[in-house]
């Protein structure tokens, strides 16, 4: 899988929204969705991939 869709797919995996990780970022959810039209870093990805997982995890432990 190549570009940000590796993004959208991990989230949806995890049983997470888009918003939520827009959120955990401090951008508004229409902005984090224009911001993967194009490619980005590895470094932003990791980043973003780590929110999802942390939100993953906090979902459960409740």
């Amino acid at each position: 899988m190549t570009g940000n869709n590796e993004i959208k797919q991990r989230a949806k995996e995890k049983g997470v929204y888009l918003w939520q990780v827009a959120e955990r970022l401090g951008v508004n959810d229409g902005n984090f969705s224009r911001k993967l039209r194009k490619e980005l870093s590895h470094e932003e990805k990791e980043k973003i991939f780590s929110i999802i997982d942390n939100i993953a995890k906090e979902k459960t432990a409740v």
